[in-house]
């Protein structure tokens, strides 16, 4: 049974101006998120500034998730690092606090091998009861799970259940389809690329623009498994222009500032993270008036 079907919102965590984390903000932007579709809060991943959290921050955003849901969506948490010990602690945290599981991106920088990928993930499994979905973003990480690595993890680990695929390689993501015999829940982690991955098996997204247009991504992913394949593809076209102005410079930078030009409480950005650049501003505004947000 897939953990969620339909739109994960990749939430911001929001900060005041001194840059602690604005808890307050966090609860209204949940609310929000359910009250129009959302069916799954993805915390504390790379849009929710994870990397940048104190291990004490990082355990109180999941923990204020959890509570603030109230059971009405499944929470999943960001509990990845380049530290197997430490994605260990973090995923055991995130269990305790109640979540209903864990996105684990493959570990950055060290640049593993596929052999030490499999050991890293599966000892995180091991650790842990709730469901996994592992996350794999080489533009980001330096580090590519290939499709052999995902089928064996599925088989030998139970409680594995996903792959949110931000690799953009089309390819590869049927590749992988085809090795896991049905075992494996396919969330897409690029906006521009849904329909393509549910065309191939895949059951929802876990979005940035979701936390701007919950409802459209919501309603596109739905439309697709629901059986009107032409709306669901019409819905992705449309939204095409503005996904790419969120992706005009690294994520969260365009969709924090997006939120703030809608009135919505995202605050500011930890370093190494900057505020969108002047010459960015107007062009996202615009696009944020054409699909009609603005």
């Amino acid at each position: 049974m897939s953990l969620f079907k339909g739109a994960g919102v990749a939430i911001v965590t929001p900060m005041k101006e001194d840059l602690s984390v604005d808890y307050d903000a966090l609860r209204e932007n949940i609310d929000y998120q359910i009250d129009n579709g959302t069916d799954c809060i993805v915390i504390v991943g790379t849009t929710g500034e994870g990397s940048t959290l104190s291990m004490e921050e990082h355990k109180k955003a999941i923990e204020c998730a959890v509570k603030f849901a109230k059971g009405r969506v499944p929470v999943v948490a960001g509990t990845g690092s380049n530290c197997t010990e430490t994605a260990v602690e973090l995923s055991v945290d995130a269990q305790e606090s109640g979540v209903d599981g864990v996105l684990v991106v493959t570990p950055y920088y060290n640049k593993a091998t596929q052999q030490g990928l499999i050991k890293h993930y599966s000892t995180i499994a091991e650790a842990i009861k709730v469901p996994m979905i592992l996350y794999n973003v080489p533009s980001r990480t330096g580090c590519n799970i290939m499709p052999q690595t995902v089928a064996e993890l599925v088989k030998n680990n139970s409680n594995i259940r996903g792959l949110k695929d931000a690799t953009g390689n089309i390819e590869q993501a049927v590749h992988t389809m085809t090795l896991v015999d049905g075992n494996l829940d396919l969330y897409s982690g690029n906006d521009d690329q849904v329909v393509p991955l549910l065309s191939i098996g895949g059951v929802g997204v876990i979005s940035v623009l979701s936390n701007i247009a919950p409802r459209y991504v919501h309603d596109m992913v739905m439309s697709y498994l629901d059986g009107d394949t032409t709306k669901a593809a019409q819905m992705q076209l449309k939204a095409y222009p503005l996904i790419k102005k969120l992706f005009c410079e690294v994520n969260p930078i365009p969709v924090k500032a997006a939120m703030q030009m809608l009135g919505m409480k995202s605050g500011p950005l930890r370093l190494p993270l900057t505020q969108l650049s002047a010459q960015n501003e107007e062009p996202l505004r615009e696009e944020l008036k054409k699909f009609g947000l603005l």
